[in-house]
């Protein structure tokens, strides 16, 4: 006997019911990160710094900086920004020196993302038989909480003001977070996602070279907690995605653990970008590794459901932004501090290129 079709209508109904749909959101967009501001003074025509994601560390600085060092404190995520971490055991002054990164433009006539400028990585591995990893990190720790902001040309930032003009806006209007323009079909991702309950699944798209290496990618949740999601091996030649997925991801919503958390102080739970890990075998070929990298997606559930509230708890009491504002004071001496011995670094290479080497 053949079932009536409504009944098969209200099942597919409670299935669908009792499984989660993941959100998908692009972590960050390296596409996005071009350098588009403040001319190299070496290069001419080139820039050196990235207008969206522009920040200025000088203003928490101590006073025992001078202003030409604190002027080195501005800086953003402009992909050439980024650092390339050795391991202990082979980071010598070789190595450390040939390992770096580069802004790099994918060919106009390229199959997959054309004109894209996407992350360069190189790395120069020891060539001796033991295990090494390097560690592709952004030059400051990606905030959770920054307000948005104006940047001038000369990359000056202003932040932006409400609709009575008072105070900077607050908390979720953060510049780092994750957006989509519903105008100009823009997506904008430059390493933080709001609102993550469980991750489903991570992909990674990068172009191989069929280097034996390994890929991670680094995630930091609202706690400061660091994840090391291991992605694959790059033995591959072109453009491929490599996926993660979360063995421990219930898709029924049936089986899950339910647990209620408080809201306000705490976060909106979020993830952001940490950066990447390289690993090498003591088995594979060592010295010079290359390798491009476009961007970084999530799959996750939203840890709460309907995040708009008729009260706006950090515009009433500011706990979270007194909390971001310790936080980006010991970032900025972490990171003021290592701008300030790059600078002295370059003084003393140019104030060395001034003298001729000695007659034989």
């Amino acid at each position: 006997m053949r079932r009536p079709s409504y009944l098969i209508a209200v099942a597919l109904l409670v299935l669908s019911a009792s499984i989660a749909f993941a959100d998908e959101a692009v972590l960050i967009d390296f596409s996005l990160l071009g350098a588009d501001i403040i001319e190299n003074p070496v290069v001419e025509g080139t820039f050196t710094q990235n207008r969206a994601t522009m920040m200025d560390f000088s203003a928490v600085a101590g006073a025992s900086y001078t202003d030409e060092q604190k002027k080195q404190m501005a800086i953003s995520l402009a992909i050439t920004n980024w650092d390339v971490v050795l391991s202990s055991s082979s980071r010598t002054n070789e190595n450390q020196a040939l390992s770096y990164s580069r802004e790099v433009k994918v060919s106009q006539e390229a199959a997959r993302f054309p004109g894209a400028a996407v992350l360069g990585i190189r790395v120069h591995f020891p060539l001796e038989p033991f295990n090494a990893w390097a560690r592709i990190q952004p030059p400051f720790e990606i905030p959770a909480f920054e307000a948005k902001a104006d940047v001038a040309d000369d990359g000056a930032i202003t932040p932006k003001k409400d609709e009575q003009g008072s105070d900077p806006v607050n908390a979720r209007l953060s510049r780092f977070e994750g957006a989509y323009d519903a105008d100009t079909k823009v997506i904008t991702a430059f390493g933080v996602v709001k609102n993550v309950g469980v991750i489903k699944a991570i992909a990674v798209n990068v172009k191989g070279l069929n280097f034996p290496h390994g890929l991670s990618v680094i995630l930091k949740d609202h706690d400061g907690n660091e994840q090391i999601v291991f992605m694959g091996y790059l033995n591959f030649d072109g453009w491929r995605e490599l996926r993660w997925d979360n063995p421990m991801y219930i898709t029924d919503v049936r089986y899950r653990e339910l647990r209620i958390d408080p809201l306000y102080p705490k976060a909106s739970p979020f993830v952001k970008f940490a950066g990447f890990i390289i690993t090498r075998d003591a088995a594979t070929v060592g010295g010079d590794f290359v390798t491009y990298i476009k961007d970084v997606k999530i799959l996750y559930d939203k840890a709460v459901l309907e995040p708009i509230r008729d009260i706006d708890d950090e515009a009433v009491w500011g706990i979270i932004g007194r909390r971001e504002d310790d936080r980006k004071k010991l970032e900025s001496q972490r990171f003021g501090a290592a701008q300030v011995l790059r600078y002295i670094e370059q003084q003393k290479q140019e104030t060395k290129s001034v003298f001729t080497e000695p007659e034989d």
